[in-house]
């Protein structure tokens, strides 16, 4: 039986998903592989940063943290990367370049071996970058008129607008309309920040302190904390 997955809108290895990242683990190995694959177009001190911030996370959670730096293609695919992944209780993708994170993952031994894992019952999370990533398509938040790539395909009917409520707010509306609108036979769900969806792989619960939002061209509909994502809840 597949794990269970976190699509997070921000807030990875801080405080405010520590219940999120203990539900995941709970039952699990106290074996936290965090893989910070999207900051490394920031450079090592980024990188280093999220290192830093999720081994914290393990240890308020009291487990290991597995820091799996992996920069390109040919890490993806180095057997002793993927080796890292085995007794993982909770795999999580970070956040930073949504499109680069999925292009260099897509396709190798480490992606295979990470759905593999979460088949077999391993908690999977993407927070940011890393939630539009193990999705089915990937859209360009940088330059929303641009179709976007395909993403790692865990959840291959969905796709993924994390940091929601900050995003949707700085976008003129004429733009934000044409970006949400919908890929045929896919959902597209937007995450506010601070806020999880926990479940899946087709039904999720909302926790945190904002909402999720299903999103098809003009319309939102909110599903608050508490709420399950599909069901009918109310129109903003």
């Amino acid at each position: 039986m597949a794990g269970p997955v976190a699509l997070v809108g921000s807030g990875e290895y801080t405080e405010a998903m520590l219940d999120v990242d203990r539900l995941l683990l709970d039952g699990r190995p106290p074996r936290y592989v965090q893989i910070p694959t999207a900051a490394t177009p920031e450079g090592d001190r980024r990188v280093a940063y999220w290192v830093d911030l999720g081994r914290r996370q393990a240890e308020r959670l009291g487990v290991e943290a597995v820091p799996l730096v992996v920069a390109d293609r040919a890490a993806a695919d180095d057997p002793a990367v993927v080796t890292q992944l085995e007794g993982a209780g909770l795999i999580y993708l970070s956040g930073g370049d949504p499109l680069f994170l999925a292009d260099t993952l897509r396709d190798t031994a480490l992606a295979r071996a990470i759905e593999d894992h979460w088949l077999a019952g391993t908690a999977l999370a993407g927070c940011s970058a890393g939630a539009m990533a193990i999705s089915g398509w990937v859209p360009d938040i940088k330059r929303p008129t641009r179709p976007g790539r395909p993403g790692l395909g865990m959840l291959p009917k969905l796709r993924v607008i994390p940091h929601f409520d900050r995003f949707a707010g700085r976008m003129p509306d004429v733009l934000l309309r044409r970006f949400l609108r919908r890929p045929e036979g896919m959902t597209t769900v937007g995450i506010d920040e601070d806020t999880a969806l926990l479940g899946g792989p087709e039904t999720f619960t909302v926790h945190g302190r904002g909402s999720a939002w299903l999103l098809d061209g003009r319309r939102r509909q909110r599903v608050p904390t508490g709420g399950v994502v599909g069901e009918p809840t109310d129109t903003a």
